[in-house]
């Protein structure tokens, strides 16, 4: 498996100028100059070509793109700003211009996106709805294909690192969401810095469809895990970067590797959703063709793993169970749950998660005894899988909501955990 990545490079280069020739077609066909551009022979003749050309493309980091928000009723401007950054990871700031300030406490929130596959573009609809009651930051993580060998390694011990040297650069005032995987980091690197007294706890955090306990209502994506084991992970999907790139003989798990399980989960859905995305070009519906666009130019934008932190990732939250188990450690050190007495935690759960199963992200609940219970809350999502708890109608017209009173009513505590922010309630 070490050179798989040398043969799906070297398929792609193969392809490229069939892929060439495919989009020079569909360009010629539609060209205005065409008299047949617009009969249904050439409609469909060019709807194959793109076809063929999206799906033997390698497609490229997309852009959050969020040039405004509503805040009270005002259209305000966004613009991104870089505020963190090391060689895995910058964190990025969404800066709203307020013609005046809002009549309401905007709290700062910062969105740990998933270092599962995909950018964090992923969460742009995630981001877009705390964007009008929060002053939101994302973390954006980096494809390990695109980071020298001198950068040094990255496994999950650098992730929750990473995490604790954010929460003490943005401030002690700062709220937390981990989206899907990052909630397993981001617990334990809250429970490190409880167990140091550090000043720069974060006031919440809300953990989203997240692995905390993967032995409550096991998924195929849990059980996978639970049977093959680490070594088998580390023979069948670890390979090194080819030389085309500047992280050059890293040996990552390789993003194209993660689609094709992402894509095999649910294959029937997007086989017909091509399908009717064929239908669509050669009806010439263009709405309906731009969104299929817009969906998968971000579902098949990957990214590489360093094989690091997948292995270690899978042995410690799949495998071992480390967290609810009490035997994790961080640097050789324990990471002890019942150290958290400050930091207010928000289980987010869908009740059709295929990922995450109900009750994996409530464990986090029961593993935090030390926790006043009036800082502790729950939210089980009826009707939504793994991606509706965080994105689409209802994670905008019920999830982020409650959110966001989560995060309103944990500032109560601000003054009391941290005297010195006494001004800022």
């Amino acid at each position: 498996m070490d050179l798989a990545y040398f043969a799906f490079e070297g398929a792609r280069f193969m392809m490229a100028p069939a892929r060439l020739a495919a989009d020079l077609t569909r360009h010629g066909i539609q060209s205005p100059a065409n008299p047949m551009a617009y009969s249904p022979y050439a409609r469909s003749i060019a709807a194959g070509c793109e076809m063929f050309e999206r799906a033997t493309r390698r497609y490229g980091k997309p852009a959050f793109g969020l040039s405004g928000t509503t805040v009270e009723g005002m259209r305000v401007p966004v613009t991104e700003r870089v505020v963190w950054e090391r060689p895995f990871c910058r964190v990025i700031s969404f800066d709203r211009g307020f013609l005046r300030p809002p009549s309401e406490p905007q709290p700062k929130l910062l969105i740990v996106a998933p270092m599962s596959g995909h950018y964090a573009t992923l969460l742009r609809g995630t981001v877009e709805a705390m964007l009008p009651n929060h002053h939101v930051l994302v973390t954006d993580w980096s494809d390990a294909r695109m980071v020298p060998l001198m950068a040094g390694r990255f496994d999950l011990d650098s992730y929750i690192d990473y995490l604790q040297a954010i929460f003490r650069d943005l401030g002690p005032d700062l709220h937390v969401m981990a989206v899907c995987q990052p909630a397993v980091p981001v617990i334990a690197a809250v429970a490190v810095m409880e167990a140091e007294g550090s000043p720069s706890v974060p006031v919440s955090m809300t953990l989203m469809g997240g692995p905390i306990d993967t032995r409550r209502s096991p998924t195929a994506v849990n059980c996978l895990a639970q049977e093959r084991g680490q070594a088998w992970f580390e023979t069948n999907t670890i390979s090194y970067v080819p030389p085309l790139y500047p992280g050059a003989w890293r040996r990552v798990y390789p993003g194209f590797l993660q689609l094709s399980g992402f894509m095999a989960m649910n294959l029937d859905r997007h086989v017909d959703a091509h399908s009717d995305m064929f239908g669509h070009l050669v009806r010439g519906d263009g709405d309906s063709a731009e969104r299929h666009r817009d969906f998968y130019d971000e579902y098949l934008a990957v990214m590489d793993l360093t094989a690091e932190f997948y292995l270690q990732t899978v042995e410690t939250v799949f495998v071992n169970h480390d967290l609810p188990k009490g035997t994790m450690r961080h640097r050789g050190r324990p990471v002890d749950l019942g150290a958290i007495r400050r930091c207010a935690v928000l289980a987010v759960e869908g009740e059709n998660d295929d990922i995450s199963g109900v009750g994996q992200t409530l464990a986090a609940l029961d593993l935090t005894p030390n926790l006043a219970p009036e800082r502790k809350a729950y939210h089980l999502q009826p009707d939504v899988g793994h991606y509706g708890v965080f994105n689409g109608s209802r994670y905008r017209a019920v999830i982020a909501p409650r959110i966001s009173a989560f995060v309103r009513a944990m500032q109560v505590f601000v003054a009391e955990d941290v005297p010195h922010l006494r001004r800022v309630v």
